[in-house]
Parts: C-alpha cells; sequence; structure tokens
C-alpha cells in the first residue's frame, strides 16, 4: 500500500536493512509478508487494540510470530503508529528519535510526524526531564524491521512516531509510557514495542526464561518485565519498550493483554543448542 505523498526533497533515512535482515524488491517484499500473514488465522480480539509487543529478528526468523500480532491491524485506518525499540548501539541520550523527515522502505517512504515527535519531547522534558535525541542514518534494526509489516497491513496514510531506547529502566519507560499516551490520548493510533526475547539458551532453558517473561507481558506488569531481566528470571533486549508500551496503553484505557504466539530462531534453522526466542502479544481494552 501506498504511504501517501512525501514531499519533495523530504530528508529520507534510506534502508540499511533491505536486501539482509529482508527482501529490497518490494515484489518479493510485499509478497514474503503476505505469506506470513496469510499463514496465520484470523482472531477476533473483544475489544479495541491499543497496542502490540512484536520480535525484530530478520523476517525469516521472527516473521511469522511477527505477523500473528500485525494481522490483528489489516485494513485499519490509523493516523500515527508508534514504533518503541530498544537502541543497539551506543547513543547521544537515553531516548532518540530519528532526525530525518521519513523512513524509507522497498514498499515506499512512511513520513515522521515531526509535531507528535515535538509534542512528546515537550511532556518529556516538562514533566520528566528527559528529552528526545534526534540522530541521522541510524542503524537500529529494531525499529525499521517492523514498518514494513505496518506499511502493508496499515491503509495509507499514516504518520510514524519512532522511539529507541538507550536507558530502559524503570524510571525512563514510565517517564515514556505517561508522556506517549498524553501525546496520542485524543488521536488513532497503534503502539508499537519492539523486543526479543533470551538469546543464546539452549532451547529448554529459552523455554523456561521466555514463559516467565510474557507471562508478566499477559499479566499486564510493565514494572515485572523489567524486574525480571534484573532478577534472571527472564529476558527481554527491548523489556524496556515492551514496559513503556504497557504503561501506555493503560494509560489510555486498556485493560488486557493476550500472548498470540512463541516461537525460537532454532525452528527455522533446526538448531536447538543456541536459540533467540520471539513472542508477540496484543494489548486491547475490552468491549
Amino acid at each position: 500500500m501506498s504511504m501517501g505523498t512525501v514531499k519533495p526533497h523530504t530528508d529520507i533515512r534510506p534502508s540499511p536493512l533491505a536486501g539482509s535482515w529482508y527482501p529490497s524488491n518490494p515484489d518479493q517484499l510485499r509478497t514474503s509478508i503476505n505469506t506470513f500473514l496469510d499463514a496465520r488465522p484470523a482472531q477476533t480480539i473483544p475489544g479495541k487494540i491499543l497496542g502490540l509487543v512484536v520480535p525484530h529478528a530478520g523476517h525469516q526468523y521472527s516473521g511469522q510470530t511477527a505477523a500473528l500480532a500485525f494481522k490483528l491491524l489489516e485494513g485499519m485506518q490509523l493516523s500515527y503508529a508508534a514504533v518503541i525499540s530498544p537502541s543497539h548501539r551506543l547513543s547521544p541520550g537515553e531516548l532518540l528519535t530519528s532526525g530525518h523527515d521519513a523512513y524509507s522502505t522497498p514498499l515506499g517512504t512512511i513520513p515522521v510526524s515531526a509535531g507528535k515527535i515535538n509534542s512528546l519531547d515537550n511532556v518529556l522534558q516538562n514533566n520528566y526531564n528527559l528529552n528526545l535525541t534526534k540522530i541521522r542514518y541510524d542503524q537500529e534494526h529494531s525499529l525499521e524491521i517492523e514498518l514494513p509489516f505496518l506499511q502493508t497491513v496499515l491503509k495509507a496514510p499514516f504518520k510514524l512516531i519512532p522511539v529507541m531506547m538507550a536507558d530502559q529502566s524503570i524510571e525512563t519507560a514510565r517517564a515514556l509510557g505517561y508522556s506517549l499516551a498524553s501525546t496520542v490520548k485524543n488521536d488513532s493510533a497503534v503502539l508499537i514495542a519492539s523486543t526479543d526475547l533470551s538469546h543464546f539458551y539452549s532451547r529448554d532453558l529459552a523455554l523456561r526464561f521466555d514463559t516467565e517473561m510474557l507471562s508478566r507481558v499477559e499479566a499486564f506488569d510493565p514494572e515485572g518485565v523489567i524486574q525480571a531481566e534484573e532478577e534472571q528470571f527472564g529476558f527481554a533486549c527491548g523489556r524496556g519498550a515492551v514496559a513503556a508500551v504497557l504503561w501506555a496503553c493503560q494509560q489510555l484505557g486498556a485493560d488486557s493483554v493476550q500472548v498470540l504466539g512463541y516461537s525460537t530462531s532454532g525452528d527455522v534453522t533446526g538448531d536447538y543448542s543456541s536459540v533467540v526466542g520471539y513472542g508477540s502479544a496484543v494489548i486491547y481494552r475490552q468491549d
């Protein structure tokens, strides 16, 4: 689906992932994503969807698990999609956003909402002494990897609110969650938390850790999600992103979380001695 009109001379962030993390050919990418989506059963969620938790590995590894969540958005028309991810690299601040006007994938461009970024930054500064640091030509995969799915399932146009978390502490995650809710409370928006689960344990040990982490997500316990890693009970590289989105969705009226699926890299590679865990979930307000 086209993402709508992007103004001439727009400052676009090029994709560093196309051709490696997912196909660079738009037809192949579209076919690949639709194959993931078509393979997942249609599910009815008894309420208004406010957020998703999705993995962020290369599409060949976690695409099927991500599709369980993204399929729930098929055909929706929303004004904004906020994607909250970890920052996997050294960063100049606690919370990062794009310094570009738009993101590019083989499926087209997605404009960044400068207005919402400014509003979010103002709330963070005024209430929590935090700010969004703009970065350019970032290499962060955990945010971009979700964009082709959004381009496929959502009706155009929509604008992106990208946030990468270098600081995933409870304090920063809560501040971001509350600020994000305040920023989009009067808008049609979906909040996406990007995270993988445990890394490089055997399948049996990964299952134990990941079951604990997903149980805390499904219990709608954002503080518990972050504490799980601190206490070595479970692991998620985007734990702060998950917690922030859970807090934001709570503020927006969500009261339920449903885990949709779980897999590991071993399900693709056949190597179960050292796997990465992937989970997906939906956050909603019951009717």
